[in-house]
Formats: structure tokens, C-alpha cells, sequence
């Protein structure tokens, strides 16, 4: 039995996103937690809002403790980008990206 929790068009790039994810994946929740709290990275508070959603899901939904969770599984997708103007020299354009993530964590209690 696994609960997830998913936080979708995040504004932020996929790829700061990742950074921070990377770090959490596979540890137990309360190591997770710690390491978000202690990241200067500002994704991790977003990160971290959406793995105690995840620890919420699994102890309301499915009964688990909270005490035995790991983290099964985090992963960032890519959401739609926003595309803005920027006007350049000589009356040209440039564009500006600004992306968006689909942030979602997996928790499930650890193996024996």
C-alpha cells in the first residue's frame, strides 16, 4: 500500500526542482524532512508542503503510521511553459520562458 501526493503547475524549472528531489528520494521521512528544512534552495518548502501531504495521505487514507514511511518514489515532470516578450535591439524579439513543474512524492512503509 503506497499514498501519493501531487503538486502540479509549481513555478519553478523542472530542473532546480530536481536538484532537491534527487536528495530526498529513498530516505524515511523523517531524514527527508530534515534535509528540506535545512536546504537554502527555495523549492524545498514546496517540497516539503507536498511530502507531509503525502505522510497525511498514507496516515488518513490507508491507516499507515507514520513512524515506518520512506519516501518510495519523487520525481519532477515538466508542466506547460509560459511564453513572454521581451523586447531586444533594433526592434526585435527575444523570448522568455518561464516553466512550470508537476512535483509528485510517494511514500509507502518501509520493507522488513
Amino acid at each position: 500500500m503506497e499514498a501519493k501526493a501531487v503538486a502540479k503547475y509549481v513555478r519553478v524549472s523542472p530542473r532546480k526542482a530536481r536538484v532537491v528531489i534527487d536528495q530526498v528520494r529513498g530516505k524515511d521521512v523523517v531524514r527527508a524532512r530534515e534535509i528540506l528544512r535545512f536546504s537554502e534552495r527555495a523549492i524545498a518548502e514546496t517540497i516539503e508542503k507536498v511530502l507531509n501531504s503525502a505522510v497525511a495521505n498514507a496516515e488518513n487514507n490507508h491507516g499507515m503510521s507514520t513512524d515506518n514511511l520512506v519516501v518510495k518514489a519523487a520525481f519532477v515532470d515538466e508542466g506547460p511553459t509560459f511564453k513572454r516578450i521581451r523586447p531586444r535591439a533594433k526592434g526585435s524579439a527575444a523570448r522568455i520562458r518561464k516553466r512550470t513543474s508537476h512535483i509528485t512524492i510517494i511514500v509507502a512503509p518501509k520493507e522488513a
